[in-house]
């Protein structure tokens, strides 16, 4: 990382863990601002989309202030990006919940359903399946993170072709087998919540950071 601490703009929306996050961020070395302010998303070093709650109000709540158009420019420009949590499943087409099916941002294909487990939510610290050429779980690759979910993406239907690189897929399982977080390129995302998952959290937010 640089002697200039990089600069994250938690996308300030409504979702309600903005604070933590803000918290854990900063803990890990980044300069942390809460906005929503469309220039301030535009140039910081990187975006942080938290999410918590129903598919659908996440969604709604993001259209009111335009985080979809927001997400998708830094996209293009190839700057980072984060979704944790509910922000991660947003990503999808689809968000599908007590029969209701909700559109997203589409960034990715595929939609987010409720997982074939006993008990939910998924409550509580769980292992991952890292990939081996991991960046995000980089000397963590062993250790549990906070969940809190009874939805997941399920599986993985985006097919790339070389040149472009494959995006780097963690799984973890609940019943089901759900991915616990991507890889791709400038987007990044989790199910869990870094910024509940203690020392290993922080590590895994550092590691993001180092990448911006």
């Amino acid at each position: 990382m640089s002697l200039v601490s990089p600069s994250v703009v938690v996308l300030d929306y409504g979702s309600g863990n903005v604070h933590s996050a803000a918290k854990a961020l900063e803990l890990a070395g980044a300069r942390v601002e809460l906005t929503a302010d469309r220039s301030r998303v535009a140039n910081a070093d990187g975006l942080f989309v938290p999410g918590v709650g129903a598919f659908s109000a996440v969604a709604q709540a993001l259209a009111k202030v335009g985080g979809g158009a927001m997400i998708e420019k830094r996209l293009t420009g190839s700057r980072p990006v984060m979704g944790i949590c509910v922000g991660m499943q947003v990503l999808f087409e689809h968000g599908v919940e007590r029969g209701n099916d909700t559109p997203g941002l589409a960034e990715w294909p595929g939609s987010v359903t409720q997982l074939d487990a006993p008990v939910l939510p998924h409550m509580g610290w769980n292992t991952v399946e890292t990939p081996a050429d991991t960046r995000l779980f980089d000397g963590i690759r062993d250790e549990r993170f906070y969940f809190v979910h009874s939805y997941a993406a399920q599986e993985w239907t985006l097919d790339v072709q070389p040149p472009f690189p494959a995006p780097l897929l963690t799984w973890a399982e609940h019943g089901s087998r759900f991915i616990a977080a991507v890889e791709n390129g400038p987007l990044t995302a989790t199910q869990f919540h870094p910024e509940k998952s203690g020392e290993p959290g922080i590590r895994l937010l550092k590691n993001w950071l180092d990448s911006l």
